[in-house]
């Protein structure tokens, strides 16, 4: 029998398809003890996966253990590049047809969890609006794992992806995301190509107050993983010298001080 759920005739009905968003290891020599058993488990019992890039998938497969014969796995690509931002619903539903006709699909990011700052967000939002379950399961997340290492602001807090290459726009943004910061006292954070890194840092340092708080935190669960916070003012005087490896940078404002009460002539 195939169990659905009939809740109202404006309401998709649940079919037995289910979304499953698979976390990967986000450092390269963590391996699968990174994972949790139950993560595992569940990425064993699926043929069918939809990847950004389904080479690195199948390493990745084989690499954390899945039985199945690499080459019999069903893995389909997102459209790389520009495309992944206009995923249309052709392709949405071409590359979830398998979710349609009732089987578990599998979703894997490059690196860390699916749907966190990753194109498998428009596929758990397809899944969604058709009545299929959506399924996240616990693994690493380089966003999460930096904020709670940081000391910053846990309770507010926005991620903004890349910020922009040239220097100007650069500085321009990190300077708006300092003013954010202090206005809503809440914690900023944002990515960069890893062989950027060190332009980034020197960006921070050159744009950024004095008493601002910075955070890096490179290649978290890696044999190589720094995760530190100084105020830029200390950070001057010992910049990080980071490996091109991927890496979390977060700032936070602190409050302007209080201005000092006029006396009376």
């Amino acid at each position: 029998m195939n169990p659905s759920i009939d809740v109202g005739a404006d309401t998709p009905t649940v079919s037995r398809g289910i979304l499953h968003l698979l976390p990967v290891p986000i450092a390269a020599d963590s391996g699968p003890a990174i994972l949790p058993a139950r993560t595992l488990e569940a990425m064993f019992q699926l043929g069918c996966f939809v990847v950004e890039n389904a080479r690195s998938a199948r390493r990745a497969l084989k690499e954390l253990g899945h039985p199945g014969p690499m080459q019999q796995l069903d893995i389909r690509e997102i459209p790389a590049g520009k495309e992944q931002a206009r995923l249309g619903e052709s392709v949405l539903a071409d590359l979830l047809a398998p979710l349609t006709a009732g089987h578990a699909v599998g979703v894997l990011s490059e690196s860390g969890c699916p749907g966190i700052a990753d194109p498998g967000a428009e596929l758990a939002r397809w899944a969604q609006r058709n009545g299929h379950a959506v399924q996240p399961h616990v693994g690493p997340s380089s966003l999460l794992l930096a904020l709670m290492g940081s000391g910053l602001e846990g309770q507010r807090f926005s991620f903004h992806g890349y910020l922009p290459v040239d220097g100007p726009g650069r500085i321009a943004a990190l300077q708006a995301l300092e003013l954010r910061s202090r206005q809503e006292r809440a914690a900023q954070l944002f990515i960069e190509t890893p062989y950027r890194n060190d332009a980034m840092v020197q960006a921070l340092l050159t744009a950024l107050q004095p008493g601002t708080l910075v955070s890096v935190a490179c290649d978290l669960t890696g044999s190589a993983e720094l995760l530190r916070t100084r105020s830029v003012r200390l950070w001057r005087e010992s910049p990080p010298l980071l490996p091109r490896l991927p890496t979390v940078f977060l700032l936070q404002a602190l409050s302007a001080p209080a201005a000092s009460p006029r006396r009376r002539a």
